[in-house]
């Protein structure tokens, strides 16, 4: 169970990104978004959470038959710093709107409101750690934060395969790549039918993965860093690995 309180995580999250994109220049492009500014970084944040608070204002039972959201764009680049902090007062009056804990569709396994509070919170993370790649800053993420941020990466993924279908083809003769940091450590199974989290034992693993913090690993599993970078240990089927991380990218 996270410890994490994704409300105000995603308050705190939010903030930081403003923080780096007021005075940014925001036409600087985003290597870990290939094509994207980060004007375009900014706004696709602000719009997530505008849809995510359609999503929880009307605690949805199944699946919407439409993404049209009004977005309330600002007229000029330079607004969108403003426009992103704007965009969380929408959210968080979405969220306080009702009881998390109100049953709730959602593409993931936590089919409660909640799933999409933690899930804006790591949509707004992993692009705040975009948004200082992309100037050359530091990229700080607490740790507890990070380990809940790869855990909900890792337990959401099976269900990913609607937006992201390459996932589909995880699939593979019962072989295990266990991830690792020095807080925790997860072992996904891939079997003929699909993949999935199992309770991790002390047993071997096909491959491993161990990063130095549970930042660098959160940021790996999202494809922002490379396994062969310094910060990584990495041992066993190099073809398994290839296929993960070829497949698992959403």
């Amino acid at each position: 169970m996270s410890t994490v309180d994704h409300r105000s995580a995603v308050a705190a999250e939010t903030a930081r990104f403003v923080t780096v994109a007021t005075g940014a220049d925001l036409s600087t492009p985003v290597p870990t978004c290939p094509g994207w500014t980060l004007t375009d970084l900014v706004r696709h944040a602000g719009s997530v959470q505008r849809w995510f608070a359609v999503l929880l204002r009307g605690r949805i039972q199944q699946p919407p038959t439409s993404r049209d959201v009004e977005l309330k764009l600002p007229e000029e680049t330079a607004g969108y710093p403003q426009w992103l902090a704007d965009s969380l007062v929408e959210a968080t009056g979405a969220i306080d709107a009702g009881d998390l804990d109100e049953p709730m569709w959602a593409w993931g396994v936590d089919q409660h409101a909640r799933f999409w509070v933690r899930r804006m919170l790591f949509e707004t993370v992993v692009h705040r750690a975009d948004a200082e790649l992309a100037l050359g800053l530091p990229v700080e993420i607490e740790p507890a934060l990070a380990v809940d941020g790869v855990d909900e990466f890792l337990v959401n993924l099976p269900n990913a395969f609607m937006f992201a279908p390459r996932t589909a083809e995880l699939r593979a003769a019962h072989r295990a790549v266990r991830f690792s940091c020095p807080e925790s450590r997860w072992l996904v199974r891939l079997r003929p039918d699909g993949f999935g989290l199992e309770p991790d034992t002390d047993g071997p693993a096909d491959a491993t993965v161990h990063a130095a913090t549970a930042a660098d690993l959160l940021l790996l599993l999202y494809g922002r860093h490379d396994r062969t970078a310094d910060a990584f240990e990495v041992s066993g089927d190099q073809d398994l690995l290839d296929h993960w991380f070829t497949h698992s990218q959403f």
